[in-house]
């Protein structure tokens, strides 16, 4: 595989060649960061761990330099804390027994300008190499701009295949903002609940984050959690870890559907509800 980033790389876990190891990828994630995939597409991870019919593919689009860090990490400079982070992802990668882990090395500028094809033209030629039936990235509503950078690339990327190449599930998940605010109907739920000790594996394995600053490992599955018991406030708990995702399947079966539109429907969709809602009791 051509990959346009004279940083890029590829890690394939079982040492398969690139030629057996992407076709056999049937859940892709696709992320801005190092540890965005182990947090926001766990599910297709969960759905082929241990399957030989099944595989999880990894996409880290940017080169992990420009993290936040204190404590043992505080003075680490960019570049080192990049292998760092390139380290831990591809530990993951052996962790969750993944097809393939591609690191694409794009500084988070690169990803945010949109007159550089340059990743758009390397998820192209990865989706070709994997044609994935399940496709899980950063949903439209996030609020880290690298993220939105990465979803737009990613929605020119599939757009560009024939219709017939493309994933039959696309979903944007959970990272920075999550998707409580979403009106139901356009949720994708997906349980996580089996596996806990696998989860918190991969979690754990990005030290240079969690002791750097950040607990990802301890709010990861707190959202989890939450999002299994207040998702529905008149049932009792059907799982104890669930991922929320946004279905953006119609952006890439409709060509010409603005994603803007798309999602700020979803927002006035939810304004309407609480505006519905409190009209029936404060307006009687």
């Amino acid at each position: 595989m051509k990959l346009n980033h004279p940083a890029a790389e590829i890690f394939i876990p079982d040492g398969q060649p690139e030629a057996s190891a992407f076709p056999r990828v049937t859940h892709l994630g696709i992320g801005a960061h190092q540890d965005d995939l182990e947090f926001m597409a766990f599910h297709g991870i969960l759905e082929c761990f241990g399957k030989s019919d099944q595989w999880f593919g990894g996409v880290t689009c940017t080169d992990g330099h420009g993290s936040s860090r204190t404590g043992p990490y505080a003075g680490c400079p960019d570049d080192e804390l990049g292998k760092i982070r390139r380290s831990e992802q591809n530990t993951a990668a052996v962790i969750g027994q993944y097809a393939a882990m591609v690191q694409l090395g794009y500084s988070s500028r690169e990803v945010n300008d949109p007159h550089d094809s340059r990743l758009k033209n390397d998820l192209v030629e990865i989706l070709k190499a994997t044609r994935p039936q399940v496709v899980y990235t950063h949903n439209p509503a996030d609020k880290h701009r690298t993220h939105i950078g990465v979803f737009a690339s990613l929605l020119a990327a599939i757009r560009a295949l024939p219709s017939a190449e493309r994933p039959t599930a696309f979903i944007g998940c959970e990272v920075w903002r999550d998707l409580d605010w979403l009106p139901d109907q356009h949720k994708v739920i997906m349980n996580v609940s089996d596996r806990p000790n696998l989860a918190a594996a991969l979690n754990g394995v990005f030290d240079s984050q969690i002791a750097g600053g950040k607990r990802y490992d301890l709010a990861i599955a707190g959202r989890r959690a939450s999002n299994a018991t207040f998702y529905e406030p008149r049932s009792t708990d059907h799982a104890t870890q669930v991922i929320v995702g946004m279905n953006l399947l119609p952006l890439i079966t409709n060509d010409s559907l603005d994603p803007v539109e798309y999602v700020t429907g979803f927002v006035q969709e939810f304004a309407n509800d609480i505006r519905q809602n409190l009209n029936s009791q404060l307006h009687k």
